[in-house]
């Protein structure tokens, strides 16, 4: 991925290749960040221990799995309220507890206005997974957190995500960046790029011969 992104001209002052004040920027190194901000969620009861599979939430009536987002939770063990007697995330499931009827909104810089409900619009989310890997909803806001990140740019389709982060960077007691959510890009059915979809990589339009200026201007 870096090789692909210096190739198309993108440039960058730090990151898992050049080093930085951040350091380190590779997810698998950043466990003790991790770590802290899940101590921080069981202290304060924000967070509750799960052992319900992701078949079980999937067939579970009215756990709704619309595209890429993941299914309302059906809140099996929310009642649970042993979360302070783990003294580490191994071996469940780590599910942060929303705050039903609550709205979550916020400005994004190319979308506009966006509000999410919770409890109604995103259930109860994995922060800390069953395998001791801490989920992409956590590691993210750490992340971001102590980088000091201040605009966060990705696609559209991670709105919802948006509002679960916003959530977590509220229960942490961390200031929020500003949000800028792309539109994807699409095919000319309108269907959305995805290896999934056998679209073709970066990598593969440089061996068809496509240039950088090509890419980017997505002719």
């Amino acid at each position: 991925m870096l090789e692909d992104l210096a190739w198309l001209g993108v440039r960058w002052q730090e990151g898992p290749d050049c080093g930085g004040p951040y350091a380190p920027y590779v997810q698998s190194q950043r466990r003790e960040h991790y770590l802290a901000a899940w101590y921080r969620l069981r202290d304060a009861g924000a967070i509750y221990p799960c052992t319900c599979s992701r078949k079980d939430v999937a067939l579970a009536a009215g756990a709704p799995n619309e595209g890429d987002d993941e299914p309302m939770y059906h809140g099996r063990c929310r009642g649970r309220s042993d979360g302070a007697s783990f003294t580490e995330p191994a071996g469940v499931h780590w599910r942060f507890r929303v705050p039903d009827g609550e709205v979550v909104s916020f400005h994004d810089l190319h979308l506009g206005e966006q509000a999410f409900t919770a409890g109604r619009d995103l259930g109860d989310f994995v922060i800390w997974r069953r395998d001791d890997v801490p989920a992409y909803q956590l590691a993210v806001v750490a992340d971001d957190a102590d980088m000091r990140i201040t605009e966060v740019v990705r696609g559209a389709d991670l709105l919802k995500s948006t509002a679960r982060q916003i959530l977590l960077f509220r229960a942490l007691g961390l200031a929020l960046p500003a949000f800028y959510h792309c539109d994807l890009v699409r095919d000319r059915s309108g269907q959305r790029l995805a290896k999934r979809h056998d679209a073709l990589s970066i990598r593969q339009l440089r061996a068809e011969g496509w240039t950088p200026e090509r890419i980017r201007c997505g002719l």
